[in-house]
């Protein structure tokens, strides 16, 4: 694994969406150290969720003090340390009590200033490690609040970590990246670590390691990431859990930029080839709903080449803010689209030679 563009090795943090059971978090914890080991690897923190802020009523809301006793033995005896999500100025009293030091401030918390600067008032000048997520909402300025409500605390070590953010829009990942807000916190904020959380930004683990190295390319100094044990019985956020084999894989195989003059270039390309990644699935995606739209057409008897209904696809890739050659390119993209969209739509489609 190279080191940062700062000439630091990554910050890595894995561990499970959230603790379901003496047996799940052991197993977890055993498997990232044996993978830890193999690769010659440094888990700097094991995450944890105790205390679970869930969306709906009946999900899985966590084992609260129940787990703490279990990740004072996997601190003790592994040599972890251990890192969990607090909610409230009684979170950070129990973790204090069964000498948990490091603990993060989620994204439903941040978007409430109230509520983290109750946080920072029981964390303050005492020995904790705070990591602050953005909060839900894209808002640097309100994530940069919350970060300094804990510097002012006189917390002895802050982070940031970058989990994305919601979008009503359809996206392959789970939360847009909106990559220039952290990159702005960085610029802003250059002594503090920035983490990214791969595993919320995806939703699903195919994007992860995509995710991961545009992360780190753009000099964010580590990743957060979820990792299961059993990801496919987990009780929450399975789809975007990785075992800790596959975690170790990815980790000992991400690079980091290195150059200094090169990093505009670096982090333009690295923007690049994360729209490309997520046109490739959305191209994908469009014909797999062309599609169904056929088949909905052969059940009607509708013909399949309707042109007022292409009509209003080009209109909506048309905007007046676009230059003259992008409408060139518009004009030589649109009917390719339009050709291979009707090509699936027939019946016998045609067998093309490679």
């Amino acid at each position: 694994m190279m080191e940062n563009s700062q000439g630091q090795k990554p910050i890595w943090i894995a561990g499970p969406c959230a603790i379901e059971s003496e047996e799940q978090v052991w197993a977890t914890a055993r498997q990232l150290y044996e993978e830890v080991q193999c690769y010659g690897l440094c888990l700097d923190y094991f995450r944890a969720g105790v205390w679970k802020p869930r969306s709906h009523p009946d999900s899985f809301p966590g084992l609260g003090e129940q787990a703490l006793p279990w990740l004072a033995e996997i601190q003790s005896e592994l040599g972890f340390q251990v890192c969990v999500e607090v909610l409230n100025p009684e979170h950070v009293a129990l973790c204090e009590q069964y000498g948990i030091k490091t603990v993060w401030i989620g994204a439903r918390t941040g978007v409430n200033p109230v509520e983290v600067q109750k946080l920072a008032d029981a964390v303050s000048h005492k020995p904790f490690t705070v990591l602050v997520k953005n909060p839900l909402v894209a808002d640097l300025k309100l994530w940069i609040g919350n970060i300094e409500r804990f510097l002012q605390a006189g917390v002895h070590q802050v982070m940031a970590v970058h989990r994305g953010f919601p979008d009503n829009k359809e996206n392959v990942l789970r939360n847009a990246p909106c990559w220039e807000i952290p990159i702005a916190l960085k610029v802003y904020y250059p002594e503090i670590p920035i983490l990214c959380d791969p595993s919320h930004l995806c939703g699903q683990t195919t994007y992860i390691p995509q995710m991961a190295q545009i992360a780190l390319t753009y000099g964010f100094d580590g990743l957060m990431t979820e990792c299961h044990a059993d990801p496919q019985n987990a009780l929450s956020d399975a789809a975007q859990q990785l075992t800790p084999a596959q975690w170790a894989t990815m980790a000992s195989q991400l690079k980091c930029p290195t150059n200094a003059p090169d990093r505009e270039l670096v982090r333009q390309r690295a923007l690049l080839e994360n729209v490309d990644h997520q046109l490739s699935q959305l191209l994908w995606q469009r014909m797999q709903i062309v599609d169904e739209i056929a088949r909905i057409k052969r059940e009607h008897l509708l013909p399949v080449v309707q042109p007022q209904q292409w009509q209003k696809v080009v209109e909506r890739y048309h905007q007046p803010e676009h230059d003259e050659l992008y409408r060139h390119f518009l004009d030589q993209f649109l009917p390719l689209l339009h050709q291979y969209s009707v090509l699936r739509q027939q019946d016998d489609k045609p067998h093309l030679e490679s």
